[in-house]
């Protein structure tokens, strides 16, 4: 072929065959270098990893909660609102203009304090007019006594027939009974010209004013709430088969969600004698005496003490699980998770504190906050120290 090439053709196939020949060389090279293994600075010839060993978990203190030993309160809790025990409702008993306010809500007052008055012209009138009427009653008999008792003398004397005599008598006795009949009504005026002022039925303090001076009321229009705090009352319910282990005067321990770690005693002061036919639920009252902080309307629990259990293995309710039926702990030991079976001997709901048996000791450190990745034969990496349940009997 290169015969029929004239000589310029020739010489340029020439160059581009040898060009294609250096190519392909310096290519080949750069395969045969990348296919060296490459060593460290330091020469060795170690074969490179070729898997990671797993990454342990890290659990923060506030995963974690230590096991400790210590009492326990056993029994039926109670949430809810702790309510002053007497809350009364004052109504206005007349109708009328409100003519005075004497109190404000927060003010405390004694019993028979005067919270308002209320302006009653005709109550007032008709009071003044059965007391005019007393009077004249009272005139009436006096002047009747005198005549009979000058007719007494008379008919002693033979001087006065007998029927006149009598006459004298019947008449002192219609005005005695005239002046029992302006007394009554006198009696009954006056009384309600007193319900005109408007009083404290109990000790306490006033949580609720409804009228502002100048407002017209009606009879049996609420006017003031006043409640006496000095006693709280926690109202619940509970299955029947609870309510039998409750009996009044049973000792009761409170939390109360704005004091937290603090406690309260108090008692139960009443259960109702029967169950709702509905629910099979009865009515059970919780009475705490106020220290002198607290006020009404607080949410609390309440836990009715059956027993108390002495140095158990007490751990937070949230560290208990359970599977097919059998409840365990997620331990951690010697930076891995176990699992541990234990039995559950009483609950504290109250305090979120369970107290359990089985393999388990004071001091270790079970999990509080599992994830998907907590599970039993995990490794761990743990930073602060584990939380203590609380331990107190109070």
């Amino acid at each position: 072929m290169l015969a029929r090439m004239s000589p310029m053709n020739a010489f340029a196939f020439r160059l581009q065959r040898r060009a294609a020949l250096a190519l392909a060389a310096v290519a080949l090279a750069a395969v045969a270098f990348a296919m060296v293994p490459l060593t460290g600075c330091g020469g060795s010839d170690e074969p490179a990893e070729t898997a990671a060993e797993p990454q342990a978990l890290v659990l923060a203190s506030s995963d974690l909660a230590e096991v400790e030993r210590g009492p326990i309160s056993a029994g039926v809790s109670l949430t809810g609102s702790l309510d002053p025990y007497r809350v009364v409702n004052v109504k206005a008993q007349v109708g009328g203009t409100i003519g005075s306010v004497r109190a404000e809500e927060g003010d405390r007052v004694g019993a028979g304090a005067v919270l308002a008055t209320i302006t009653a012209e005709g109550i007032r009138s008709q009071a003044a007019s059965t007391r005019a009427g007393v009077a004249a009653a009272e005139a009436q008999l006096a002047l009747a006594r005198r005549q009979y008792e000058s007719a007494r003398t008379l008919y002693e004397a033979g001087a006065m027939s007998q029927i006149e005599f009598q006459s004298n008598e019947a008449q002192l006795e219609a005005a005695q009974a005239q002046l029992e009949a302006a007394q009554a009504q006198a009696t009954g005026a006056s009384e309600q010209a007193g319900r005109t002022v408007v009083n404290a039925p109990i000790a306490g303090a006033v949580s609720e004013k409804m009228v502002e001076l100048g407002e017209a009321v009606s009879p049996g229009e609420t006017l003031f709430t006043v409640v006496n705090t000095s006693a709280l009352e926690l109202d619940g319910q509970v299955g029947v088969d609870q309510a039998a282990r409750i009996s009044v005067g049973d000792p009761v321990v409170f939390r109360i969600d704005a004091y937290p770690g603090q406690t309260f005693r108090g008692t139960v002061s009443r259960v109702q004698p029967t169950a709702d036919p509905a629910t099979r639920q009865v009515g059970v009252y919780l009475r705490l005496d106020n220290p002198g902080n607290l006020v009404g309307g607080l949410f609390a629990t309440g836990t009715v003490v059956s027993e108390t259990l002495e140095e158990e293995l007490l751990l937070p309710a949230t560290a208990l699980r359970t599977a097919d039926g059998v409840s365990y702990v997620l331990v951690v030991e010697d930076g891995v998770i176990r699992r541990r079976p234990v039995a559950v001997i009483a609950r504290d709901p109250a305090r979120g504190v369970v107290a359990v048996s089985g393999d388990l000791e004071a001091g270790e450190a079970v999990i509080v906050a599992p994830t998907t990745d907590t599970v039993a034969g995990a490794r761990v990496r743990t930073t602060g120290t584990p939380a203590r349940p609380t331990t107190d009997s109070e």
